[in-house]
């Protein structure tokens, strides 16, 4: 393991099955590439791959495909001591369909699956009080014994004086409805230092147009240290409380966006563990979300969330081509 600082990411890790064919329906696929995906597990492979210290919580079910997914977080570099395996419940599965343009739509299995039954008591608080960062999402909000499992993890890491950092990660399908996912997301909102939404995510989240900053700015919260809008290929835009403005993204071609926002999230939370003071100097802010940005846009040129992560030197051709 790297000297640098830890981050812990919590939630789930999961299955994808990904078309061999893009553009697709999920009737009409004819193969699936299986896929090792969960936008937290994602999130902490991509740390490790830029050389960055990471550690996973969260619970799979003690099958063939939550050992394979917790073998894959050791090779990957991730310390895997959070995750626990669950007798009675399947790991969860999702089908993606893949768009032309790498968009995706998901069909989820999970009636109950592991990740939804971490208790509270199976937490490694040690673990989580040790981070520089504790990440998390919202899929891990929707059902319990895991919303209070997330509930409990978050209070440790505020109490240690971790750094929260939030992705909510809008999955509607896995909410009993739009507003529940609203709700739902919007619960724990304003107790992350920092957090990351997607433009279509703003949209969703406000109901309103995600390009105009008073819509972005109704998201803000006086505790945040920094909120970040990504806008795909074209970039993102980050907000504080003394500065905001906007980095630009890289064109690349895209075969699947499955993991692009947790190659970015990765990338960012690795430069904030290595220096906190970032939010203050916008200067070392916009070097770090350009080289997020690339890490996202590098994910996207092949299949599968983790084995496309990007590691340094791919970051840095990509900018130094971009200039």
């Amino acid at each position: 393991m790297s000297k640098s600082p830890m981050i812990v990411a919590f939630g789930e890790m999961l299955i994808d099955f990904v078309p061999d064919v893009a553009g697709v329906s999920l009737a009409d696929s004819y193969a699936f590439i299986k896929a090792p995906g969960g936008a937290p597990a994602n999130v902490a492979c991509a740390i490790a791959k830029l050389g960055g210290s990471a550690a996973f919580i969260g619970k799979v079910g003690d099958d063939e495909f939550g050992h394979m997914l917790a073998n894959l977080l050791k090779k990957n570099g991730v310390n895997s001591d959070g995750i626990c395996f669950d007798n009675d419940a399947r790991t969860a599965l999702a089908f993606v369909t893949l768009k032309t343009d790498g968009q995706r739509e998901f069909m989820f299995y999970r009636n109950p699956s592991a990740d939804m039954l971490l208790k509270e008591s199976e937490l490694k608080l040690d673990l989580i009080k040790q981070a520089r960062i504790f990440h998390y999402g919202s899929i891990s909000l929707i059902s319990e014994p895991c919303k209070s499992a997330h509930m409990a993890a978050m209070k440790a890491a505020k109490q240690a004086g971790v750094l929260l950092s939030y992705d909510p990660n809008v999955r509607l399908p896995l909410w009993p409805s739009p507003d529940a996912a609203r709700d739902g997301i919007k619960s724990i909102w304003n107790q992350a230092d920092f957090v990351k939404v997607s433009d279509d995510e703003v949209e969703f989240l406000t109901k309103g147009d995600p390009q105009k900053d008073d819509v972005v700015m109704s998201l803000w919260n006086d505790n945040f240290k920094l909120l970040i809008v990504t806008d795909g290929p074209n970039g993102c835009r980050y907000y504080t409380k003394k500065f905001k403005g906007k980095v630009k993204g890289f064109q690349v071609k895209t075969v699947d966006t499955t993991g692009a926002g947790d190659s970015f999230v990765g990338s960012f939370l690795q430069a904030v563990a290595n220096d906190t003071n970032i939010f203050d100097d916008e200067t070392k802010l916009q070097d770090a979300l350009l080289f997020s940005n690339a890490c996202g846009a590098i994910s996207t040129t092949q299949k599968g969330a983790i084995p496309s992560l990007p590691d340094k030197a791919q970051a840095e051709k990509l900018i130094k081509e971009g200039k």
